[in-house]
């Protein structure tokens, strides 16, 4: 006896299980960024490295500023300066995301950022600079070392960018 299938309904999510899967997607960013990390306090001393490709290494660098190095150089003060912004962006990303996590491009940049934020944070306050690892170069060019929350940051700031033009695109038709 053939069975027929009945359609299934698809309800979408709760607000508070959207929320849920973006700040879970962050975790996941998190713990990522935070074993690669790890990985590279266990294996190399600082300045220490390994030759992956004609512009591609791993190198152990410490960050004391914010990206590129930005205010490296001073006396400390900016290791708590950048942990206050990084707090404080995590909060805020984390009120956007309550209020718009239906919003799918902008929920995961958002989530991506925090992710970022938070990892960088944690650096700033184990270590006192952030950890930075991928080192890609040109011959003797070298882009300034980064991470997995600095990765995360870009891709949800370049989501950012698109989820705006998207929506200006939209509002004009």
């Amino acid at each position: 006896m053939a069975q027929t299938s009945q359609p299934v309904s698809v309800r979408p999510l709760s607000a508070s299980m959207q929320i849920v899967s973006w700040l879970g997607l962050a975790v996941v960013l998190l713990i990522a960024d935070q074993f690669t990390k790890v990985q590279i306090i266990q294996t190399y001393q600082p300045g220490e490295g390994t030759y992956i490709s004609s512009f591609f290494n791993i190198v152990r660098v410490h960050n004391l500023g914010a990206a590129f190095s930005f205010l490296a150089s001073e006396s400390g003060w900016q290791r708590w300066f950048f942990t206050g912004i990084g707090v404080a962006a995590a909060l805020f990303i984390t009120w956007l995301l309550r209020a718009h996590a239906g919003k799918k491009l902008f929920s995961f940049a958002l989530a991506c950022i925090l992710s970022g934020a938070v990892g960088n944070v944690i650096d700033r306050v184990l270590y006192g600079y952030v950890v930075d690892f991928l080192d890609f170069h040109w011959g003797s060019w070298h882009f300034p070392a980064f991470n997995i929350a600095d990765s995360a940051i870009t891709l949800g700031a370049a989501c950012l960018i698109l989820d705006e033009f998207l929506r200006v695109r939209r509002a004009n038709r």
